[in-house]
């Protein structure tokens, strides 16, 4: 009965294999599947048969998949978990095999021949069986591989008298560093860090419409940590102990909520009177998911009613979203000299008439409108008239902003207009200003100057991550520079004042070829000078090929190289088409390269620390007449459907709608081999990668969603980003298991880690209280990362003595 059922699945294994290869090898794949399945049907038949020579026939398969494996692993290059690449390829029929092993003394006695080893064929079975598990568990307690490269670690630190490390903005400051000058915790205690308190909000999705994501970097200032949770709720907590000091709920409609493409609340912006207030001399700014501008008192979260009309702005003012929520602020509000600069995401591909991207500016005391910056309306110190509305569909500013209050500049890192994969009917000044870091000046919203990073984006590879003002250390002396990062891998390099850049940049052919009506640029724009941040981190933009294709068993890995096959895949920056019935092969994938969790700086020792993702997407467009059809996409005129339920993107207003997201197996595993997530450390003086390390395991993901529950350290897509410390010591949450971790800055050493009660799908931040360094994230996990979901504020610091 045994031999049978091993048959039939052998027999069935090698259908697939032979029918799916044979379907591969006509759209120009490997050949290895079509040869594997017929190896395969063969030996199941000749098991039916009762054929020992069956088991060794597929012995013969199972090596030859071993050898092909371990080639074409090896013509990727260096791949730091290869070992998983490699099991996954061959465990399936590894396990097969030792089970046919097994069972070959009952096939000797069905039959005429007598073996001379009667034994072998079961120690070799046990043998495979044990070697199969051991991989695994030393997989899975496997902390994961070295660094590639690494300097030589720093001596014991000394410890100097705590400065004031006050977390006042998103990124730190407005110069968005990431850094805090609080060395209490160094690599040689780190993994004493313990939990210090933990706050619940009690905030939970209000329907399962709404993309939750509990994305939020609190501030500290003074004796009061703020954290503003999904749905705009505010909370002010002791920094020592965690307790709630106040709550403010702006109530926020629940549909609002839903039409989001996220509901998340990065960060508040804190601002301090210059001059003695009678009311709020210390505030914050909230920014809300339905379009309000508030201020509150941060002493006890009372509205201030002198901003605004009784302390709110009407962020909808004459922008006429046609659907509550689709305008929203998540990433938090920048005040700089007084003023509060605000953007806004629109959620992606719903309609081209949607609001505008304007980003407004507004007295931080009184709420007074100041200015606004926009790609097509060319006079900031005008409002259209009280019945009109800015320019519809203009590339809006849905990330942080920076600020340089000295140069009183303002730092717009922009995105694409509404309709992210068509550009047909885009206006030349939206080109001019897609994907494009814009200087504007604080006190007027002049555009001072401007670098476009991809010309005329057809991929959404708007700019996610927010641009970092640093001194870069140049053989001339340091230069005031501003660092924009890409989600396509590069990182930009400018004057902070003029936007010349400060590093070589290369204009290179790409892939030509698009829908008609459309064009693409002959070139787009890369930064050699540092390390590219769109795949394996190094010198050169990785090119996918079928090697780099995945599954964790033959079936779903075959399944994704067909698939690889029928896209349209000529490297980075192919042009979505209608003419591949498999659609584009977008690589790096929308979800980057790096993204909003942006890049941190470790002043004292040059370096930038950032995660990068390693995750292709696939891109479907569909015709207008055929788009109409599908269901949850909402005619013009109608409000639109949530976003969640759309079988594609409806580009109202495009020939076209659009498919798009992660490449995924019929398992909802990856398409792409691991590693799908880097952490890695660069030298700005010299422009070397110093170390680089995959980041996250696969405890908390599998086929369907389903946890693994095996530790293996496989490079997980991130979502978020690091903070470093003048300790010498990066945290960083962003995976998609429920872990915080944290690195040697020097050495990419894996120094701590502990278990989240949630997905950390949130930048860390760090700070001094009452002598202690604390390390705080908001651990509530993300709707889009398909993280578990929660309400924790973890706070981490090393035991009292």
């Amino acid at each position: 009965m045994a031999v049978t059922v091993l048959a039939v699945v052998l027999l069935l294994l090698g259908l697939a294999m032979s029918l799916g290869g044979a379907y591969l090898l006509y759209l120009g794949g490997t050949i290895y599947f079509l040869l594997a399945g017929i190896a395969t049907l063969v030996a199941s038949v000749m098991l039916m048969l009762g054929l020992p020579s069956g088991v060794w026939l597929y012995a013969v398969t199972v090596a030859g998949t071993f050898i092909w494996s371990l080639w074409e692993i090896a013509s990727k290059g260096w791949m730091p978990v290869w070992h998983i690449d490699l099991m996954a390829r061959t465990g399936f029929m590894a396990v097969l095999l030792a089970i046919a092993l097994l069972l070959l003394p009952v096939l000797y006695r069905r039959g005429y021949y007598q073996p001379t080893l009667p034994y072998a064929g079961p120690l070799l079975g046990v043998l495979i069986i044990a070697g199969y598990i051991g991989s695994v568990l030393w997989l899975v307690f496997d902390s994961g591989p070295d660094a590639p490269t690494t300097v030589a670690a720093e001596e014991i630190r000394q410890q100097r008298a705590p400065d004031d490390t006050d977390w006042i903005a998103y990124g730190g400051t407005n110069l968005a560093q990431r850094f805090s000058p609080a060395d209490q915790i160094t690599p040689h205690n780190a993994d004493r860090l313990k939990v210090a308190w933990e706050f619940n909000t009690g905030d939970k999705p209000p329907s399962d419409a709404a993309p939750y994501a509990f994305q939020n970097t609190p501030l500290k200032i003074g004796n009061s940590l703020y954290v503003c949770t999904q749905s705009n709720q505010v909370f002010a907590l002791d920094p020592g102990t965690g307790e709630q000091q106040w709550h403010f709920d702006p109530e926020v409609a629940v549909e609002a909520q839903e039409h989001v493409f996220s509901t998340a609340c990065r960060s508040v912006a804190y601002f301090e009177a210059p001059e003695p207030l009678e009311e709020c001399p210390h505030r914050l700014l909230l920014g809300t998911l339905d379009g309000r501008l508030m201020a509150l008192d941060a002493e006890n979260g009372s509205p201030c009613n002198e901003f605004g009309e009784d302390g709110t702005v009407n962020l909808n003012d004459r922008m006429d979203p046609q659907a509550l929520g689709l305008v929203s602020n998540t990433a938090g509000p920048t005040v700089v000299n007084g003023i509060v600069v605000v953007g806004h995401q629109v959620t992606d591909n719903q309609r081209r008439d949607a609001p505008s991207g304007a980003v407004r500016a507004y007295d931080a005391i009184t709420g007074e409108w100041q200015w606004t910056w926009d790609a097509v309306w060319t006079t900031p110190d005008q409002q259209p008239p009280e019945d009109e509305v800015y320019p519809r569909g203009t590339p809006n500013v849905w990330t942080a902003i920076s600020a340089d209050e000295e140069l009183g500049l303002v730092y717009l890192p922009t995105g694409n207009p509404t309709n992210d994969q068509y550009g047909g009917d885009r206006r030349p000044e939206e080109d001019e200003f897609t994907a494009t870091l814009v200087a504007v000046e604080a006190d007027s919203g002049e555009v001072r100057w401007k670098f476009t990073t991809v010309l005329h984006d057809l991929w959404d590879y708007d700019l996610g991550a927010q641009p970092a003002l640093i001194d870069l250390p140049t053989a001339d002396g340091s230069r005031p520079a501003v660092i924009q990062a890409t989600k396509y891998g590069q990182v930009f390099v400018l004057d902070r004042a003029t936007g010349e850049s400060l590093l070589p940049i290369e204009e290179r052919p790409v892939p030509q070829g698009t829908i008609e009506g459309d064009w693409t640029a002959e070139q787009q724009r890369f930064s050699p000078g540092l390390p590219d941040f769109g795949s394996l981190p190094g010198r050169e933009v990785e090119h996918f090929t079928g090697a780099y294709t995945w599954g964790t068993t033959p079936i779903d890995h075959l399944y994704c190289r067909i698939q690889f096959e029928r896209m349209r895949y000529e490297g980075m920056f192919t042009p979505p088409t209608l003419d591949h019935p498999g659609g584009m092969l977008q690589f790096p994938g929308i979800l980057g390269g790096i993204n909003w969790g942006s890049a941190a700086f470790d002043l004292e020792n040059d370096m930038m620390i950032v995660n990068n993702n390693r995750m292709p997407s696939r891109v479907v467009l569909y015709p207008r007449e055929e788009a109409d059809e599908m269901e949850n996409i909402a005619p013009i005129g109608e409000v639109d459907a949530s976003y969640i339920d759309q079988e594609a993107q409806p580009m109202l207003g495009a020939p076209v709608a659009a498919e798009r997201g992660a490449w995924l197996s019929p398992l909802d595993m990856p398409c792409a081999a691991p590693p799908w997530g880097f952490i890695s450390a660069t030298n700005l003086a010299t422009g070397e990668l110093v170390w680089s390390r995959p980041i996250g395991t696969s405890f908390d993901q599998g086929p369907w969603g389903i946890p693994s529950r095996m530790k293996m350290t496989v490079g997980a897509p991130t979502s978020a980003g690091p903070v470093t410390t003048a300790g010498g010591v990066t945290f960083i949450g962003a995976t998609m298991d429920d872990y915080i971790r944290g690195f040697d800055n020097t050495t990419g050493d894996m120094l701590w880690e502990a278990r989240l009660p949630a997905g950390g799908q949130a930048t860390p931040m760090t700070y001094m209280h009452e002598g202690r360094q604390y390390v705080v994230i908001a651990a509530g996990g993300a709707f889009q990362a398909e993280t578990s979901l929660g309400d924790s504020v973890m706070a981490y610091a090393l035991p009292e003595e």
